[in-house]
């Protein structure tokens, strides 16, 4: 949403809408409901509920430095989702042991609810390894690609 300047997100469907909107500070806001009562799948509301202590999920990659290995940083995911390392099964992948990244490079794909999101490095340098397998499931926040800073 942030990227895209996107300020609010509505669905609806049968009995059930979802609402997605970037509150104070571009923290995305969610409510939803259902018309099956307690079977919502999210609470009927969290607009009201205290902001996460950690970054905002809707921010970009974060490269962490690791204090034991001088240099090298570590391209995080920035949502839940599956791991592809292509576009496509025919596809090369867009990055392997090696391979030279910049700023905003495409790295990897996950994919969330069905859309697949392109993730991109904050950093520029060379992939020294890929900590994922292609297809597995990965959480936010978890290492994706060790980089090895230029």
């Amino acid at each position: 949403m942030k990227r895209s300047e996107l300020t609010e997100f509505a669905v609806e469907e049968e009995g059930f809408k979802l609402k997605i909107r970037r509150g104070a500070h571009g923290l995305p806001v969610v409510s939803s409901s259902s018309g099956h009562g307690s079977n919502a799948p999210f609470p009927a509301s969290i607009e009201n509920a205290p902001a996460p202590a950690t970054a905002p999920a809707a921010q970009s990659l974060v490269p962490v430095s690791v204090a034991d290995e001088a240099g090298i940083t570590y391209i995080k995911s920035p949502m839940v989702g599956t791991f592809y390392r292509s576009a496509s099964p025919e596809s090369k992948p867009y990055a392997e042991n090696g391979t030279k990244i910049v700023e905003n490079s495409v790295v990897c794909i996950i994919e969330a609810m069905k859309i697949m999101n392109e993730i991109q490095s904050e950093t520029k340098g060379t992939i020294v390894e890929v900590l994922v397998e292609n297809g597995q499931p990965v959480e936010y926040g978890q290492k994706l690609f060790k980089v090895k800073q230029a």
